[in-house]
């Protein structure tokens, strides 16, 4: 039978988060338990609209974070205030799922946030209702694929967490339990 590589982080997920959240939350079937589902980043390129050369580089960019080949969003109607023409591309955005996703997480937990300056956690309203998780990070230079001399302008990121949870709660109890540090409701201020 062949090794399979299967990420650090879920593999903690099926060995011991899974029964620590089936616990926690009561549920009789592994099945319940929330887990991840998708990653979705997201650079929004308002710049674009004036110079074709930034999907280019945005693309390189997080296609190195991402470990996958991006997709360019473009635009689906017409706005000349922001001088825009429908199927003008204006981002790019790539969907992780399975190993790759896993493998993402790990290093956004462990390697990226705590890398930005002045970071005191992730706020805990950010959830949608649904169980999924946004957050924004204002530099993509806190991953240290990133070679930053061959950056032509630091970009945002825009990360959104899906997970198959029902609640904002289970959501939650799912990303603490997979070392996020996102701050509880008392320590916001």
């Amino acid at each position: 039978m062949p090794s399979m590589n299967i990420p650090r982080l879920k593999e903690l997920y099926i060995s011991q988060i899974t029964q620590q959240l089936k616990d926690k939350l009561g549920f009789k079937n592994n099945l319940q338990v929330p887990r991840l589902t998708k990653v979705v980043l997201n650079m929004g390129l308002g710049e674009a609209a004036q110079d074709s050369k930034v999907i280019q580089a945005a693309k390189d960019n997080l296609a190195v974070i991402s470990g996958q080949l991006p997709v360019t969003t473009t635009a689906k109607k017409s706005i000349a205030t922001y001088k825009t023409r429908t199927g003008m591309p204006l981002g790019v955005k790539v969907t992780l799922r399975g190993n790759t996703m896993y493998e993402f997480i790990d290093r956004l937990v462990t390697i990226a946030l705590p890398r930005i300056r002045d970071f005191r956690g992730l706020k805990n309203n950010s959830f949608d209702g649904k169980g999924n998780y946004a957050l924004g990070i204002k530099e993509c230079t806190v991953f240290p694929e990133i070679n930053v001399d061959k950056l032509d302008k630091i970009r945002g990121l825009d990360i959104v967490i899906c997970t198959s949870s029902i609640s904002d709660d289970e959501a939650l109890s799912l990303l603490q339990s997979l070392n996020f540090p996102i701050k509880e409701v008392n320590q916001l201020g």
